[in-house]
């Protein structure tokens, strides 16, 4: 498990100038790179003019110090140092400034301020053709300040020095300079010295090794660590000397590092090397993209170079690829089944390269296709939408299907194996069949469906009921009903109803004609009522008649009837009367 810092940074956010008042946080991050994935403890410090700030333990690359309010006292510069397994490193000094409006008190009577105004110190570390480095540091009540400055990379021959400033009535005044003081560094080891064997510039197949040395004054935890593009390619501990080597291949090319740690100290060293090709990747050629199934396709694997290189010619599968052929060429007889990708390697001196995918579409004809109405019958009613379908059973996809009014082209689909269409302007006497074309990319061409006829089914729009006689019926006589529609396409569904206190379905019957008569051949008095009829056809909507009353009432030799017998029982009574009458006179 090695692992090395790369950079620790620190930054704040939302800027490095805060309003006095406002949030903002302090934010260290550790770049590190390790040679495997494993956890690794974090010590995140953060220091705020060489004063300890913040602290905490994290598995992770980041560590955040929130100030929820800041005041002008969180002004001034920060640092984060991360400690992980023995080592260390720490980021650049940030200053951060706290704006804002400030208040003063004034001193109650009788007090005495005895205070001194408050001193910055600046320190400042110098070395050769370099900038200085400044640390401020705010000393509100003593006239001294103490700060520590980290020995970094390079640092040989340094020299300190320090003034004081102070700030009265808004304006500053700075002290003299002191004396500068002169620090030796002593070198615990020198800087790495990184070389190539046989040399930085190699060709793709040749031996390449990468030696990292360093001279070091005391042989203890001393690591020395390589890598490139900030992967760890190998790592030495207690030792002088790392040496690194592999087969030499264009993703090699670029710049490697060599990195001495022991403790807190870094040094390291940079080597560029350049990896000349080999040989180009190769090109196969098909002798055809797209064909027929059972035809023959010829595969051909190249190099443009004169080098003498093995092939190998393989089909791409999801999860691994499937050796075909160790040769330059490959001839098959294709089926549906052999569409797909290909790719052909070529190997010289250990190099394997591989090339682009060549797409093969191997196509089987299309079958004759069937067209049908998607609801099943061969029919649609007047004003409603027609859908049909065009189904191709056999045929590789994508097959194109072109729908035909007549002949007419009206939507022409690209799908699977069915496509469908929508035909909005059905019309009464439309003619006009349907028929649809399959082709896929076959050389067969297209295929064409049989003719659908559709029939249009004509809705019903009225109804009308009669009857003879109409109105009043003699008791035990014939009527007649007549059941009439206006337009709709037959058959027609004729229904006679009676409504008394619910609908009595009277008779019923199907007719290839827009009237029915239905003949009821005695009457009762009991069939007195409201009649109606409802007529429907194929397109599943009734039509209602409006009512007619029918009064069935006597006939006329039951009237007669009626009346000899109120005549006889008047005689009756008369002679009854008269014999009542004599008889009385006599007695």
């Amino acid at each position: 498990q090695v692992f090395t810092f790369n950079t620790v940074e620190i930054q704040v956010q939302p800027s490095v100038k805060v309003n006095n008042g406002a949030p903002m946080s302090i934010i260290c991050h550790a770049d590190i790179s390790k040679s495997t994935s494993f956890q690794l403890k974090h010590n995140f410090t953060i220091f705020k003019d060489d004063k300890l700030v913040f602290t905490t333990v994290s598995d992770k690359g980041d560590a955040q110090y929130e100030i929820p309010i800041s005041r002008s006292s969180d002004t001034g510069d920060y640092e984060c140092t991360v400690e992980a397994d023995g080592k260390t490193k720490s980021s650049n000094s940030l200053h951060v400034w706290v704006v804002g409006e400030y208040s003063f008190k004034q001193p109650s009577r009788g007090s005495i301020n005895k205070e001194e105004p408050p001193l910055y110190f600046i320190f400042r570390k110098m070395k050769m053709n370099s900038t200085p480095k400044e640390k401020r540091v705010f000393e509100p009540y003593r006239n001294f300040s103490v700060v520590e400055f980290s020995v970094e990379e390079g640092d040989n021959i340094l020299q300190f020095d320090c003034f004081g400033r102070r700030y009265v009535k808004h304006e500053s005044e700075d002290s003299k300079h002191s004396n500068k003081t002169l620090v030796t560094v002593r070198e615990p080891f020198i800087k790495p010295t990184l070389v190539a064997r046989p040399s930085s510039n190699v060709t793709e197949g040749d031996r390449i090794q990468l030696e990292c040395s360093t001279v070091v004054a005391r042989m203890r935890n001393i690591e020395i660590i390589l890598q490139k593009n900030r992967t760890i390619l190998k790592s030495v501990r207690d030792e002088k000397l790392l040496r690194h080597s592999a087969v030499a291949t264009l993703e090699q090319s670029g710049e490697y590092l060599c990195k001495v740690e022991q403790g807190r100290a870094s040094k390291t060293t940079k080597l560029n090397v350049v990896v000349s090709e080999l040989f180009p990747k190769p090109i196969l050629a098909a002798s055809m993209h797209t064909l027929d199934e059972n035809k023959d396709l010829t595969l051909s694997c190249s190099i443009s170079s004169s080098r003498k290189a093995n092939f190998s010619i393989l089909r791409k599968g999801s999860n691994r690829d499937i050796l075909l052929k160790n040769s330059r060429n490959f001839t098959m007889r294709v089926r549906v089944n052999d569409s797909g990708s290909y790719s052909c390697k070529a190997e010289v001196k250990g190099i394997v390269k591989e090339s682009k995918p060549v797409k093969i579409n191997v196509y089987a004809p299309v079958s004759k296709p069937t067209l049908s109405v998607v609801s099943g019958l061969p029919e649609v009613v007047l004003g409603k939408p027609l859908w049909l379908i065009c189904r191709s059973v056999m045929g590789t996809p994508p097959i194109t299907f072109t729908f035909y009014k007549g002949n007419e082209v009206k939507k022409i689909v690209t799908n699977d194996t069915y496509a469908m269409f929508l035909d909005e302007n059905i019309r009464q006497n439309d003619q006009r069949g349907y028929r649809c074309e399959a082709r896929n990319n076959h050389s067969s061409g297209m295929e064409t469906s049989n003719i659908l006829n559709v029939t249009v089914i004509v809705p019903i729009k009225n109804a009308s009921l009669g009857s003879i006689p109409f109105g009043e019926v003699e008791d035990g006589s014939e009527t007649a009903f007549l059941c009439s529609v206006n337009g709709g396409s037959w058959p027609i569904h004729f229904r006679f109803f009676r409504k008394t206190d619910r609908e009595i379905l009277l008779y019923e019957k199907s007719e290839n004609a827009d009237r029915m008569v239905w003949h009821k051949a005695t009457m009762k008095r009991k069939d007195t009522g409201t009649y109606f009829c409802m007529a429907s056809n194929r397109a599943n909507v009734d039509v209602k008649s409006h009512p007619i009353t029918i009064s069935v009432i006597l006939a006329a030799w039951q009237k007669g009837i009626i009346a000899a017998f109120v005549l006889l029982l008047i005689a009756g009574a008369a002679a009854l009367t008269s014999w009542w009458f004599f008889r009385k006179k006599k007695k």
